[in-house]
């Protein structure tokens, strides 16, 4: 296998909805150890990740944007607040139907991270992939602990590809994964 299809097979696989969903969905069971959290993660995955990832597509389908990364830095004002509004509705119904306090923690740390992403975005295409990422990374060390760290290389293998792919610079994908990585640290501590 290439170079080039290996990072397009890491950015793709992982992307942002991908790890979204299946953070949100391990978060959902750690939360309550049965089914029941399950269902908190894909309630939650379903306003993170689903909606959001249905809006791109359906502006990639319609014209509005390159492609499903969004890859131009000025198409990404669109999805982003799209994603924040359906993220917002996403935590009115955790609050209302009660959820677990570690997947209303996830969802507002996610939310805390892709504000920041919309922040820095608006002048430096900074890399949501390893923002995703690396708050991926620093949840699963809160909630599991030290010996899931080797995963912190799924991280550079998300940058690498994203490199590689030249989509970013590696001060975009570092920049990123310590913005994701900061705000996940910060907000699930905090809140969980």
């Amino acid at each position: 296998m290439t170079e080039s299809r290996t990072a397009r097979l890491i950015t793709d696989t992982l992307t942002p909805a991908n790890l979204v969903i299946g953070i949100l969905l391990i978060i959902g069971w750690h939360s309550t150890s049965s089914v029941t959290g399950i269902g908190w993660g894909l309630l939650a995955a379903l306003f993170c990740g689903g909606i959001p990832f249905a809006v791109i597509m359906l502006g990639v389908k319609r014209g509005h944007w390159t492609d499903k990364h969004v890859r131009v830095r000025e198409q990404r004002a669109v999805p982003l607040l799209a994603t924040m509004a359906s993220v917002l509705i996403g935590i009115s119904l955790l609050v209302a139907l009660q959820a677990p306090r570690e997947v209303f923690a996830l969802v507002v740390a996610m939310l805390v991270g892709l504000v920041v992403t919309m922040l820095v975005t608006i002048w430096w295409k900074v890399s949501v992939h390893t923002a995703v990422a690396g708050g991926v990374v620093v949840i699963l060390l809160l909630a599991y602990g030290a010996h899931v760290a080797p995963l912190v290389l799924g991280i550079v293998a998300v940058g690498w590809s994203r490199v590689v792919l030249r989509d970013h610079t590696p001060a975009q994908t570092v920049v990123g994964a310590l913005l994701g990585g900061l705000a996940a640290a910060v907000v699930f501590s905090a809140m969980r």
